[in-house]
């Protein structure tokens, strides 16, 4: 076993392109449940956004024409489970599993005549002398631009939520959907809307997976990311700066391990593959009883439908 074989600066920056679609995905679902839903359905979504993002660049021959695709199907089938839940007032956890399973299904359907394909390559950003700079150059200055489209989503949401009309609007509604509506706002507008973000969030994160961290598509590659991320949202404390610490660090154990495996020290794959499930037993857990939905700081009308003409 060879430990001085692992380049740390190389480990840095693989892991921030490890964590960057659990990221995506992650800040998507904060903000939906900040709105106060709760959507299990973020690993379906994540998948049909790397079917359908691999699928449209491959056919096209263009990458961002592949990411926009994705955007638009993580959207749409957010959109279903928006209607089935704000509208028709379905159980929004049954929905959410609902949502994986048809997910999962219809994506290894679409997939089947891509699985080899080679997608269009996406070039790095370099900012010229930074890129050559000593450990940060290789780190912060020679990554893919969603990385820095991830940063950016952090600080953005986390601007959007604190400082703005529609993130206080959205928190309201979020901590108590009745006072928000007796207060005159549109509860089920703002909870749509934000359905539709995290939707878009997510299908891009899958696309990132099949188009930039792999790239290649293999029926269920996300393997778990979509569980990992909402199970961030929830020890992030709906932080988005809690978040961006939390994805790294999963990613950072991803790399790591696969680091590892390369200097001859053998871990076995299943404890990785395992836990996304695993955590978010425990998430569900702590979520289903009051006294865990306090100490993690919930939004008050998480998961609570909303009956009132909205």
């Amino acid at each position: 076993m060879d430990i001085g074989a692992i380049n740390p600066v190389f480990l840095i920056a693989s892991l921030m392109v490890a964590a960057t679609p659990i990221l995506l995905a992650a800040l998507g679902e904060l903000v939906v449940e900040k709105a106060g839903v709760l959507n299990l359905g973020v690993e379906g979504i994540m998948i049909m956004g790397a079917v359908t993002g691999f699928a449209a660049a491959v056919t096209t021959g263009n990458a961002w024409l592949g990411m926009l695709a994705a955007i638009g199907a993580g959207a749409l089938l957010a959109l279903v489970f928006a209607v089935l839940t704000q509208v028709l007032m379905a159980n929004q956890v049954a929905s959410g599993l609902a949502l994986t399973l048809f997910g999962l299904g219809l994506s290894a359907l679409v997939g089947q005549g891509f699985v080899g394909a080679t997608p269009p390559r996406t070039e790095k950003l370099t900012f010229g002398p930074l890129t050559d700079l000593p450990v940060v150059g290789p780190i912060l200055f020679n990554q893919d631009p969603l990385v820095y489209v991830s940063l950016a989503l952090v600080a953005g949401i986390w601007w959007w939520l604190k400082s703005t009309r529609g993130g206080r609007i959205l928190r309201a509604v979020g901590e108590n959907h009745d006072s928000a509506h007796a207060l005159g706002y549109k509860v089920r507008r703002v909870r749509i809307l934000a359905i539709l973000f995290g939707g878009a969030c997510a299908g891009l994160g899958g696309a990132y997976l099949s188009l930039i961290r792999v790239p290649q598509w293999t029926e269920g590659m996300t393997t778990g990311a979509g569980w990992i991320a909402l199970a961030l949202v929830v020890f992030a404390a709906w932080r988005p700066g809690r978040a961006l610490l939390g994805a790294y660090l999963f990613g950072g154990i991803m790399v790591l391990q696969l680091n590892l495996q390369a200097a001859g020290f053998r871990i076995p794959v299943e404890y990785l593959a395992m836990s996304p499930y695993i955590i978010t037993i425990l998430v569900l857990v702590l979520m289903s009883s009051n006294r865990g939905r306090t100490s993690l700081s919930a939004p008050g009308s998480l998961g609570r439908s909303f009956h009132a003409a909205g």
